[in-house]
């Protein structure tokens, strides 16, 4: 298993720059195209109007997408000039959910900003967490302060759940490349140590028949800490530059509901992060 092509979702208003690195990154050490993309759809004036003046306002919205959509491309392809890779632009203009989730066919894993917890328009935005729930392929959500891509030190968060048991598999060519690779359990709430040392033994056993060397973690329970502040601990201590992780919700009155592990992950961190659903 490799990645072929490498999907990277540019932002309206939002920077561009360490997701670029990042995709690029992917791209070469996988020899993979890469595909920039992304989307906008014109906002009406909530007044009332009609007629020419109407028709003018409309031309004028979308006059302006088509400006930002080329400026996205131009620096998505001043971006990926020097990589020697096979390149491809696609944008529209269109709902960025709806049109990223269709073209996401064509990806194996697609890269992406955080969620930066703001009021965002969906006219102009796409949330990394639509992309996680809906897209079937895994997302790599980097943050804006990137430097390098780093896969020195990778941290698998653990779960023993099918979401955990895709996002792993999903994650196996990164996984190859790592220097050092830890899974690590945290303990729910009267959870039993030793069960889960021997859940973790399977998992590094399996990633050892892949190519991965890899050890386990279980840390001691930290009374009164929360899971996601156990978690940001143990990615420190191990040196993380990926975490890698299940993403969990579900769907109520048409909006994706997330797990509170999963909306702290798809939010800015020290570390990029690859989510699977």
């Amino acid at each position: 298993m490799t990645y072929a092509t490498v999907m990277v979702s540019l932002a309206f208003d939002q920077p561009n720059e360490a997701r670029l690195e990042a995709a690029g990154e992917v791209a070469e050490r996988f020899e993979a195209a890469i595909i920039g993309i992304a989307a906008s759809q014109f906002s009406p004036p909530l007044y009332f109007t009609s007629g020419e003046q109407a028709q003018h306002l409309i031309d004028q919205g979308q006059a302006s997408i088509e400006k930002r959509l080329s400026e996205l491309e131009g620096q998505f392809r001043a971006a990926t000039k020097s990589r020697g890779i096979d390149v491809e632009w696609r944008s529209a203009i269109d709902f960025p959910a709806r049109y990223i989730l269709q073209q996401a066919r064509c990806a194996d894993i697609i890269v992406s900003g955080a969620d930066r917890g703001a009021f965002s328009d969906p006219l102009a935005f796409v949330s990394p967490k639509d992309l996680v729930m809906q897209a079937g392929r895994p997302l790599l959500i980097v943050p804006d302060s990137l430097v390098r891509f780093d896969l020195r030190s990778v941290l698998v968060a653990w779960k023993d759940t099918p979401e955990a048991r895709r996002a792993i598999v999903d994650a196996l060519p990164l996984l190859r490349r790592a220097k050092d690779v830890t899974v690590a359990e945290i303990l729910e709430q009267g959870g039993s140590r030793s069960a889960a040392l021997s859940r973790l033994r399977d998992v590094t056993a399996w990633l050892s028949r892949h190519g991965v060397a890899a050890s386990a973690l279980v840390p001691d329970p930290r009374e009164g800490r929360d899971a996601t502040v156990q978690l940001d601990g143990i990615a420190a201590d191990a040196g993380a530059g990926i975490v890698i992780a299940g993403a969990y919700g579900h769907s109520r009155f048409r909006e994706w509901i997330l797990g509170g592990m999963t909306q702290h992950l798809i939010t800015p961190s020290a570390c990029c992060v690859v989510l699977s659903h």
